[in-house]
């Protein structure tokens, strides 16, 4: 887990344990087993804040999400907040990885990362290298360059007066 993630656990501890939140065990468990990394050393395969994932529950259908801070972020039905059983129980695992989660009803369900699609610390570093070889992030190009008196597309003249026109009413 990266440092901000785990920063972000922390966080969330301290909330929810205030309100006696059946989470707090599996939030305590999971900050006391994590292995922490810095944002630049995490494997592109890791689960991280904001990775879109791709898993199983009981080998049952793939299903694919983003993993969220808060549920408001995010379209409807591809987001997991980190704030359920499975986001947190995510949070760390690498691809291949599989987690028995207990629900607070006492069922279990056996979760499996099949593919990490986009980490977001994996695309920052990309972006980095490309940058640093001299070649230019996300392929853009400049065709043209404006001389400099020429005014933005959209921006209207100065207000044009002639004898004719009426100068409105006065400001005074």
């Amino acid at each position: 887990m990266t440092t901000k993630d785990l920063a972000v656990l922390e966080v969330m501890l301290e909330r929810r344990r205030a309100f006696a939140d059946p989470i707090v065990r599996m939030l305590e468990h999971k900050l006391a087993n994590a292995g922490v990394v810095s944002i630049d050393a995490v494997e592109p395969d890791v689960v991280t804040l904001n990775s879109r994932v791709v898993f199983s529950i009981d080998a049952g259908p793939v299903e694919t999400r983003t993993l969220v801070q808060n549920e408001g972020r995010g379209p409807v039905g591809s987001s997991l907040s980190l704030a359920t059983r499975r986001g947190l129980c995510m949070l760390g695992m690498a691809e291949g990885q599989t987690a028995v989660i207990e629900q607070s009803d006492g069922r279990r369900e056996s979760i499996r990362i099949k593919a990490v699609l986009y980490q977001p610390e994996a695309a920052r570093r990309a972006v980095r290298e490309k940058s640093a070889s001299g070649r230019r992030p996300h392929g853009l190009t400049l065709v043209y360059s404006a001389a400099a008196g020429t005014r933005p597309l959209g921006e209207m003249a100065g207000m044009r007066q002639t004898r004719d026109d009426d100068p409105g009413p006065s400001a005074a």
